[in-house]
């Protein structure tokens, strides 16, 4: 019995098919939505591994604890700010790189 070949498609070839091309508006809500989603859950991690509970963050931010499960959750509503206060709360160290074109652009 003849086996038949089983063709492979790697992640970004499925993306393409089934969510968009990059650069296109879908895939670009796409990749926004996977980066806030996984800042949350770098924010949830920060905070369980400082052994403190949402409302212990959100004291120490100054927001309510519904604010932080919501960063949580997914941090799409949340202002640069407010996420920069949460990880300097959690004595975490947070980059951000901007890339134009080729080139890092550097703060000074």
């Amino acid at each position: 019995m003849a086996t038949k070949e089983i063709k492979t498609y790697s992640l970004a070839e499925m993306k393409d098919k089934y969510i968009g091309k990059v650069g296109t508006t879908h895939r670009d809500v796409y990749e926004y939505e996977l980066r806030m989603d996984v800042l949350g859950k770098m924010i949830k991690s920060a905070r369980q591994e400082r052994h403190l509970t949402q409302e212990e963050l959100g004291k120490i931010v100054g927001v309510q604890k519904a604010q932080i499960s919501k960063l949580e959750s997914s941090a799409n509503s949340a202002t640069i700010d407010t996420i920069l206060k949460v990880f300097k709360a959690l004595k975490a160290e947070i980059n951000f790189n901007v890339k134009l074109e080729n080139n890092f652009v550097k703060l000074v």
